[in-house]
């Protein structure tokens, strides 16, 4: 618990998986939250708290979050790529210090950058999408999958292995485990390589619980995605993991609050508002 009083409490920020819109605060049926077809969640939490209320896009809150308080914070940069890398893979941009939300609100998608078109089918209704193969519930489902063809492994003990499982095992040396762990990661710097070229950003940073592997996932996903990406590219850029952790959820929800809300809170929360900021659709 924050231990925050209620009347200190200026506004309310959600971080939520999209698609959806951040200007009609209306979650727009994600692939990971079934039955959320049109949910007007903004005034639904509105009208419960009464206190202004805004929604983001978990992985484009994530980004800015990052850009101000994380990675981004320490660093004189101007573009950022977010990654978050967990139940589903998103994605979120800043470019010249502002975050880009795209004509709908919901640019940024980088789990549904297509890795291998015929490939595995998405959430999204795609195939070979990047969350397809480089997602925490992927990872587990490939590893399912090989031990149901009866390749040997130590996961075969496991009642329902999972994507730390899987990273534990191949850490190991379980074969099984390595032959799904680096093609996960194999598919994710294939994936940095592209945005590199693609945005020409200064950082991606990659969050989410399948980066709590550490090093284990980032210096391949680093290594072969700066390797992979074009020269000014790879040479005006880096790959790091997230530096907010754990606390990057809630420090996202704020983040979406400040950005949005920031000239309508006061005291103490307005300070908290990096230099510069206002409340615009950017």
């Amino acid at each position: 618990m924050a231990s925050v009083s209620w009347e200190r409490i200026g506004a309310v920020g959600i971080a939520c998986g999209g698609p959806l819109d951040p200007f009609e605060g209306v979650i727009q049926s994600p692939p990971n939250l079934p039955g959320w077809d049109d949910v007007p969640l903004v005034s639904i939490v509105q009208e419960a708290l009464d206190r202004p209320t805004v929604v983001e896009n978990d992985a484009t809150a994530g980004a800015l979050a990052e850009f101000w308080y994380g990675a981004g914070r320490s660093r004189e940069i101007r573009d950022l790529v977010y990654f978050t890398i967990s139940t589903g893979v998103g994605g979120g941009l800043v470019l010249d210090g502002r975050l880009h939300r795209g004509a709908a609100g919901n640019a940024g998608e980088l789990g549904h950058l297509t890795v291998y078109y015929l490939g595995r089918q998405c959430g999204c209704g795609r195939r070979g999408c990047l969350e397809a193969y480089a997602s925490g519930t992927s990872i587990a489902a490939r590893a399912r999958e090989a031990l149901a063809t009866g390749e040997p492994s130590s996961l075969a003990a496991l009642e329902s292995p999972t994507a730390r499982d899987v990273a534990e095992a191949a850490l190991a040396g379980d074969r099984l485990a390595m032959r799904i762990w680096d093609e996960t990661t194999a598919i994710l710097a294939s994936a940095m390589a592209n945005v590199l070229d693609i945005f020409n950003p200064e950082l991606i940073v990659l969050g989410g619980g399948v980066t709590r592997a550490g090093d284990q996932l980032l210096r391949p996903v680093r290594e072969a995605g700066l390797a992979q990406a074009m020269g000014p590219a790879r040479r005006s850029a880096d790959i790091v993991l997230s530096e907010l952790g754990d606390q990057l959820g809630v420090v996202s929800a704020a983040a979406v609050a400040f950005e949005r809300l920031g000239d309508r809170l006061a005291g103490p929360l307005a300070q908290a508002v990096p230099a510069g900021v206002s409340n615009a659709r950017r």
